[in-house]
């Protein structure tokens, strides 16, 4: 592992959310890929990255479809109250590492709902962070087009400097939490919430198939894509 990473390795995995843009009735983990739930597909990747001592997954309290889950009984997944949002969900997760992994503890912090990101890109994080930590994301290869209020074309933005956060994002617990403490009005990511704070995290590029299921059109491409990794034999032998 990096050296810079001197303490365990913890996962934590906000999952608190109702996800309402899917219109689906039941929490977008919750529903099926391929078999298993997006929950369950998200959590056995992160289970088989041997570094990862422990995911810590943050549920609402009143969550019925999460106990009826066997990943949520395995030896490695700790459970966590979450939050009314996910930074206060991740908050809650990132105080329970450091409860027990320690002031050296760094936390991997991944959404439920990207359950396609590959071991290699998480190693690929590891090898590449800094004392100041690191996230997945990917170069813009469009043209972006800035918007006033009126949806309007502002200006035209330079690409060439823009990227699209992913996740896992990896940070040194102590510091994620101090920076989590207070107002989290306007915090969307975990970098957002270090950038606040003045930490200038490094960019790793990761894969364009590690997506978001966020809308209904995204579960027949998460299909797509797991097909395609399940076929593919150069990134860990098929295994993802």
């Amino acid at each position: 592992m990096n050296p810079v990473i001197a303490g365990p390795l913890y996962a934590v995995v906000p999952a608190a959310g109702v996800g309402s843009r899917m219109g689906a009735g039941i929490p977008k983990q919750y529903l099926s890929l391929a078999g298993q739930t997006l929950a369950e597909h998200t959590l056995n990747r992160l289970l088989a990255f041997a570094p990862i001592h422990k995911v810590v997954v943050a549920v609402s309290g009143d969550d019925p479809w999460w106990p009826t889950l066997s990943v949520s009984r395995h030896p490695r997944i700790q459970t966590v109250n979450g939050g009314d949002t996910r930074a206060a969900s991740v908050r809650n997760g990132v105080a329970a590492v450091i409860e027990e992994g320690g002031e050296d503890a760094w936390v991997l912090v991944h959404d439920m709902a990207r359950p396609l990101v590959r071991l290699s890109d998480i190693q690929l994080l590891l090898d590449h962070t800094g004392d100041r930590g690191a996230i997945l994301a990917l170069p813009v290869v469009d043209t972006i087009k800035q918007a006033d209020a009126s949806q309007y074309i502002k200006s035209t933005l330079d690409r060439e400097c823009i990227w699209r956060a992913l996740t896992p994002q990896l940070f040194p617990a102590r510091g994620l939490l101090g920076a989590l403490q207070g107002d989290l009005d306007g915090i969307t990511d975990e970098a957002s919430a270090m950038e606040k704070n003045g930490w200038q995290p490094a960019l790793v590029a990761g894969h364009s198939d590690n997506i978001k299921v966020t809308v209904p059109d995204d579960l027949p491409l998460a299909r797509f894509y797991l097909s395609r990794q399940r076929g593919d034999d150069n990134d860990e032998g098929g295994q993802w």
